[in-house]
């Protein structure tokens, strides 16, 4: 079974039903019963995004997928081994000359130190880690 990391573009793009992201969710997770998360980070990015827009879509959020993304600590949080493998990231990145921000790193080290599939768009930045699975689905 895939557990499947859900980074802030492919929430926003499941919000604006954008892409393929909508059935990719649907066929990926609903249907085969695979199971997903949300990291802590990236709760906050949707939700700092969300700010920035109409009401109405602050109000799908919270109505919608509140519910359907339940973020548990215990499957969401950054606990002591994600922190250690967020600190190896970046040191490999910096040596190499290829920074990303630390969101991505911490998104990143989540997914690692849990053994989750990435799920987003952004395959410039995270191709630059090793050993990260990531798929998109917005194609």
């Amino acid at each position: 079974m895939t557990v499947y990391a859900l980074d802030a573009n492919t929430i926003s793009y499941l919000i604006r039903r954008e892409g393929n992201v909508s059935a990719n969710f649907h066929n990926e997770v609903v249907l085969t019963k695979n199971q997903y998360a949300i990291p802590h980070i990236v709760a906050y990015e949707i939700k700092r995004w969300l700010e920035d827009r109409p009401t109405k879509q602050m109000k799908l959020f919270s109505c919608q997928f509140s519910n359907l993304f339940r973020i548990v600590e215990s499957k969401a949080g950054i606990d002591a081994c994600a922190w250690d493998v967020a600190v190896q990231i970046y040191i490999d990145l910096k040596q190499n000359g290829q920074l990303i921000s630390d969101a991505d790193i911490l998104i990143a080290a989540y997914c690692l130190s849990k053994s989750y599939t990435l799920v987003t768009r952004n395959e410039r930045d995270f191709k630059r880690i090793t050993n990260l699975n990531f798929v998109n689905w917005y194609d």
